[in-house]
């Protein structure tokens, strides 16, 4: 196990590698261990690494970084989270440049069923930090862990109300999990170790450089089912995410504002812009995310008499046993790439055997 973890940490050292790389070294050789043991024209040979990274992975010999990371880990209890990890977050595998190596320290479930993300403005308004607590207290019966970035303002605001309506929350920071940014948040932090938890894929002695942050976002984006901006200017970091979650093919909502309010602009700009969804209580986004608790119908015996690839088999099978599935687990199920999966669904769809629901939700007709 040590000498796994020891070639994973090193991967994230190389230069010129970074994670879109290192995920397609990973596809071709399946642990971490395999590609510095491989030789240099054989590296070079794989589509999108080339000469440049190739030397990178063979001249590379700092381990002894590597080593002292693990000493850290073994101390203070930390789990690693490789890529081909089975425990590992699944919905950020289908973004295409999920963190090779995460670092997490908590209790909360990474693949539970339901996770939403939220993010704002670090000058939060008194209707900002009502609207986000209300939020939290409306889904205190949804069993939903939220996510967001431990930084001032809204992202506290989200894990201080999720803590204080008992529902798990986990903080995505942009540092190593040695320190605490800010400092003020170390005791929130504190908490939600023992009731969420906390995550990076920055090793320790990594300070919170203003260039991380995006690296941050990223993680916020990627993570969730749906993501949430409460308050943000047009330029601010929650924009930034709120991009990339949708780049990710997430589902994004914002909570409108005055038009003259700053601190709304960019909720605002997002849903004049068909950026993301209005939404002004928890009940629209459990309605949307199609997570209202319903009662279920009695499921009939039911045949299929057409053709269905090995793929589409896969998937229907899958169905059968649920009322429903989200995209991201259905992915996560079948085993199956992102684009086998989205070519079965469009195939089961335009023969009348699966539906679409909100939320990227599908369902057996």
């Amino acid at each position: 196990m040590q000498s796994d973890l020891l070639y994973q940490i090193a991967l994230t050292l190389v230069p010129n590698i970074g994670d879109v790389r290192a995920k397609a070294l990973i596809e071709t050789f399946g642990d971490a261990a395999g590609i510095f043991s491989t030789p240099k024209k054989q590296l070079e040979a794989i589509e999108g690494i080339g000469t440049i990274a190739a030397n990178s992975i063979k001249d590379f010999d700092d381990f002894k970084a590597c080593e002292d990371e693990i000493k850290f880990i073994e101390k203070h209890k930390i789990t690693p989270l490789f890529i081909a990890d089975e425990e590992y977050p699944q919905r950020l595998l289908n973004c295409y440049d999920s963190p090779t190596l995460l670092y997490y320290k908590g209790n909360a479930d990474l693949n539970t069923t339901k996770i939403v993300s939220v993010v704002g403005t670090r000058n939060n308004s008194d209707y900002g930090k009502s609207v986000c607590e209300n939020l939290m207290q409306d889904l205190a019966d949804q069993n939903v862990l939220v996510i967001s970035g431990l930084a001032f303002g809204i992202d506290s605001i989200a894990h201080k109300a999720a803590l204080k309506n008992n529902l798990k929350t986990v903080g995505v920071v942009a540092h190593g999990l040695d320190k605490i940014y800010p400092a003020q948040n170390k005791s929130l932090a504190k908490e939600m170790l023992s009731h969420g938890g906390l995550l990076t894929d920055f090793m320790s002695g990594t300070n919170p450089d203003r260039q991380n942050f995006p690296r941050r976002n990223r993680i916020v984006a990627g993570i969730c089912d749906a993501l949430v901006v409460v308050e943000s200017s047009k330029k601010g970091g929650s924009l930034i995410t709120a991009e990339l979650a949708n780049s990710y093919n997430k589902d994004v909502f914002a909570i409108p504002g005055r038009v003259n309010d700053l601190r709304s602009e960019g909720c605002n700009y997002l849903i004049k812009n068909n950026k993301s969804l209005l939404i002004t209580s928890a009940d629209d986004l459990l309605h949307i995310m199609n997570w209202k608790d319903e009662p279920k119908k009695v499921k009939k015996q039911r045949e299929l008499f057409i053709e269905l690839t090995p793929e589409e088999k896969i998937i229907t099978d899958i169905l059968a046993q649920q009322e429903s599935i989200q995209i991201d687990q259905l992915y996560f199920k079948s085993g199956l790439s992102s684009s086998a999966v989205a070519n079965a669904l469009l195939m089961l769809e335009m023969q009348g055997v699966v539906s679409m629901l909100p939320g990227k939700v599908f369902k057996l007709i």
